[in-house]
């Protein structure tokens, strides 16, 4: 009994010591959709994009990042520059959950054991896979559901700045695309192509993308981190 509770307390001790590397918060901000469909403006956040997010500091320059990230996806003809795609008039929304793994490297060190004020700038790229209905339009021109799934996996580019000038907290704002591996999110190459009233429309040669473009506030565990463990 007393190695066990020897056992126990090691054990404790050893996660809430890692914990002191951890961060865990949300995301807040919007999203806009860039490809065959809508207006093909880089930053033009229309729609409301929320998740959460978990990152291990695994050094003062780099952390493993994961997040879940809900926004539901926009294109209208009729808010584009291109007469054509005005003249087309369509227009889509397509929801999607978005997970993302990967790694973040800061600019300058990013040591929090210090208690000072930090401030840096910061690099984030690894894989997305969203999760979206797939819907086409028909040669009429009205938007189809298939009433089926897809996954499409991307890959995320993501600049941002962060400070933790609010104690525990760290603060960051950020702008991020994703270039994903598919041309379904809005419709233009439908997996229905064997229907005869589906219509697949566009440059084929280019696959979709989306940004997010917010803010993120996470919280670090317990104490500041200290990376001497590593």
């Amino acid at each position: 009994m007393r190695y066990l509770t020897v056992l126990i307390l090691f054990f404790l001790g050893t996660v809430f010591s890692l914990a002191q590397t951890y961060e865990v918060g949300v995301l807040l901000g919007g999203s806009n959709f860039i490809g065959d469909v809508g207006a093909t403006n880089y930053i033009a956040p229309n729609k409301p994009a929320f998740g959460a997010l978990f990152k291990w500091n695994r050094s003062s320059r780099h952390s493993f990042r994961f997040s879940l990230m809900y926004t539901e996806l926009e294109g209208k003809d009729s808010k584009s520059d291109d007469p054509r795609r005005i003249e087309r008039n369509y227009s889509f929304t397509n929801q999607i959950i978005e997970a993302s793994l990967g790694l973040e490297f800061t600019f300058f060190e990013w040591d929090l054991h210090d208690e000072k004020v930090h401030a840096t700038p910061y690099l984030y790229s690894g894989i997305t896979a969203a999760y979206h209905d797939n819907f086409f339009f028909s040669r009429q021109g009205v938007l189809t559901p298939e009433n089926t799934s897809s996954i499409a996996y991307g890959i995320p580019m993501v600049f941002g700045f962060k400070t933790n000038v609010i104690g525990n907290i760290i603060i960051a704002a950020e702008i991020g695309a994703r270039y994903t591996f598919s041309d379904e999110l809005d419709g233009s190459v439908p997996d229905a192509e064997s229907r005869q009233d589906a219509l697949s429309f566009g440059n084929t040669n280019n696959n979709d993308w989306y940004m997010f473009t917010g803010i993120t506030l996470t919280y670090t565990f317990g104490d500041k981190p200290c990376f001497c463990v590593f």
